[in-house]
C-alpha cells in the first residue's frame, strides 16, 4: 500500500514516506507539476514524469537520482502515446502506485473569440488527457491498490468571466474523478483531486507581476496572498498517502479560502 505517514513534522508539513512506490506525474516538468515531482522525490518515491518537451523534463530531473527518476516525452491527448507511457513506467519499476494527472492547457477570452484550434487544444490537454490517462492507468492501479490524484481547479466548480472553455474542461476533470471514484472504489482504487485557485506559474506570472491585477486576486483570498506551486504539492501527497485511505471522490480546494467567498468584493 503506497505511502506511510511519518510522525514528525517538517516546517509545519506532515512528512510522507513513499519509499518503494512508483509515481507517474503528467506535466511534471514545470509549475505545479514540478513542485509535485520534487515533493514525491523528497518522499522517497520512484518518479516518472511526462510532458511534450523532453528537454524541460530532463532539466526538472537534473539533480535527481537516475535510479529513481525517469523522463518520458508524451502527449496525453494521444491515447496510444498514453498507453505506451504506462508500459514504459511499468518496465523499470514493475508496478504503478500513484498517478498524478496534472498536464493541462489554458485559454481565456470570450467564447466567440475562442477559435476551433484553441478549443481543440484545450479539450485535448484537459479532458482527453485525463480520459486517456485514467483509462490506461486504472487497471494497473487496481493491481497495486494504488490511487489517482488529479489537479483540477476552483474554476471547475463555478463560472468566471471570459473563461467558459477552461472552466468547462476543469469541471469535466472534477466530475470524471467523482464518477470514477464510484466505479473503481470496489476494486480498491481511490480517485481524488486538488482544486487550486490562482497559482503563480510561467503561464500566470505576468498577471502576478502586474500590481493592479495581483491586487484584484488577493482581494478575494482569505489568506491574503496568491499560491505558489509548493502550496499545492503537499495536498497532492496527502491524497495519495495512506493518511487519506478513506478519502475518495473528493475535490479538495487548495485555494487560500477563495472558494469560501460569495464573490462579493472585500470592502
Amino acid at each position: 500500500m503506497p505511502c506511510g505517514v511519518q510522525a514528525g513534522m517538517t516546517q509545519g508539513t506532515t512528512t510522507y514516506d513513499f519509499t518503494g512506490s512508483t509515481v507517474l506525474i503528467t506535466g511534471g516538468g514545470s509549475g505545479i507539476g514540478l513542485a509535485i515531482t520534487q515533493a514525491f522525490l523528497a518522499a522517497g518515491a520512484n518518479v516518472v514524469i511526462t510532458g511534450r518537451r523532453k528537454d524541460k523534463l530532463d532539466e526538472a530531473l537534473k539533480d535527481a537520482d537516475p535510479a529513481r527518476a525517469e523522463a518520458v516525452a508524451a502527449d496525453v491527448g494521444d491515447g496510444q502515446q498514453v498507453r505506451d507511457l504506462i508500459d514504459q513506467v511499468i518496465t523499470p519499476f514493475g508496478k504503478l502506485d500513484v498517478v498524478v494527472s496534472n498536464a493541462a492547457g489554458y485559454a481565456n477570452g470570450p467564447l466567440t473569440e475562442l477559435d476551433d484550434a484553441d478549443w481543440e487544444s484545450l479539450r485535448s490537454a484537459n479532458v482527453d488527457g485525463f480520459f486517456h490517462l485514467a483509462k490506461a492507468a486504472l487497471p494497473r492501479l487496481a493491481e497495486s491498490g494504488g490511487n489517482l490524484v488529479a489537479v483540477s481547479s476552483v474554476s471547475g466548480s463555478r463560472g468566471d468571466w471570459g473563461q467558459a472553455g477552461y472552466n468547462a474542461t476543469k469541471a469535466a476533470v472534477s466530475n470524471f474523478v467523482r464518477s470514477l471514484a464510484l466505479d473503481w472504489g470496489p476494486r480498491g482504487v481511490r480517485l481524488n483531486a486538488v482544486a487550486p485557485a490562482f497559482t503563480v506559474t510561467d503561464i500566470t506570472r505576468a498577471v502576478a507581476e502586474d500590481d493592479g491585477l495581483h491586487a484584484q486576486f488577493v482581494n478575494r483570498i482569505a489568506l491574503g496572498r496568491v499560491a505558489q506551486p509548493a502550496d499545492i504539492a503537499p495536498a497532492v501527497l496527502f491524497l495519495a498517502s495512506s493518511a487519506a485511505a478513506y478519502v475518495t471522490g473528493a475535490i479538495l480546494p487548495v485555494d487560500g479560502g477563495t472558494s469560501a467567498s460569495t464573490g462579493q468584493p472585500h470592502l
